[in-house]
């Protein structure tokens, strides 16, 4: 088996653009699938029946596991089995039909609009990092960028006199996304900082630097959200993918339709999109509850 989910990979990589951050979840996710099929001695996919797939499943939800990582492992296993189809390996894929049991869905975390507030008026713009941070914390919000999105950034990607940059998405996929007047301005002033650091060799295009000059990596964006955090008084937990989480949210509740927000987010499916509506709905309703004189 670790040989056919070897060549998968190489396939999801050199065929589909797959990020590492994606290999490295759907070679764990297969890796554990392939320990399974030891244990059941299966060493060949001509072996798995829909039966073993079943079981398969059983013990990831008696482990439980988060329905979104059980979701996750099961996707995995479904392209795997997918592509094995397609190279003629197997006649017709045993996953089809397979199902998990339905959990209660879990909506994505988010920050009001006063805590948003708070957390972009957090960083000390008297000083170099603060500048640094500041301009990172109003472009997530201002794009809804990625984590990856955004450290990624080179700044030949900023058309900062017209409002917009290209990222790099999911898949290689670029994107254009929208700069609000805050985010342009930030952006101005940190990269005209004298003290900005000067940029290693790898890093010369890069739009956000560490203290020594290297480009700056997600855990450390990861650090600066969760510092601005605390100087913003925020005590719950936030990462910068609970910003994109705010900026679609904010949108939706201010009108925004939801396929100008899909464009926004980069999102190829339009379901993928959807969660944010019933978030929505959710706020709506607690709204509700509280203000009219009839809601309960």
């Amino acid at each position: 088996m670790d040989e056919w989910i070897d060549r998968y990979l190489v396939r999801l990589r050199d065929a589909r653009g797959a990020s590492e951050h994606t290999l490295q979840a759907y070679g764990g996710d297969l890796a554990d699938f392939a320990a399974f099929c030891d244990d059941r001695g299966i060493d060949h996919p001509t072996q798995i029946k829909p039966r073993a797939l079943r079981a398969w499943l059983a013990r990831l939800e008696d482990a439980e596991l988060a329905g979104s990582t059980v979701q996750r492992k099961l996707s995995s296993v479904r392209g795997l089995l997918k592509w094995l189809v397609q190279e003629d390996v197997l006649e017709a894929s045993p996953a089809l039909g397979l199902r998990r049991r339905r959990t209660a869905r879990t909506l994505p975390g988010v920050l009001s609009e006063k805590e948003i507030g708070a957390l972009l008026d957090s960083p000390d713009t008297s000083t170099h990092q603060g500048l640094r941070d500041r301009a990172l914390l109003e472009l997530m919000y201002s794009a809804g960028t990625r984590a990856s999105e955004t450290v990624g950034l080179d700044q030949d990607d900023l058309d900062l006199g017209g409002g917009t940059a290209r990222v790099l998405g999911k898949g290689g996929k670029e994107r254009l996304v929208a700069l609000g007047s805050f985010a342009i301005s930030a952006l101005e002033a940190y990269l005209a900082d004298p003290e900005r650091p000067q940029p290693r060799a790898n890093a010369t295009e890069a739009v956000f630097l560490g203290p020594s000059g290297a480009r700056l990596s997600v855990r450390t964006l990861e650090r600066v959200v969760e510092r601005c955090c605390l100087r913003a008084g925020i005590v719950r937990r936030a990462t910068p993918h609970t910003l994109r989480h705010s900026f679609a949210t904010h949108l939706l509740d201010r009108g925004a339709d939801l396929r100008s927000v899909q464009e926004l987010l980069g999102h190829a499916h339009l379901v993928t999109t959807q969660i944010y509506t019933h978030l929505s709905i959710e706020r709506l309703r607690e709204v509700y509850d509280q203000a009219h004189p009839r809601a309960s």
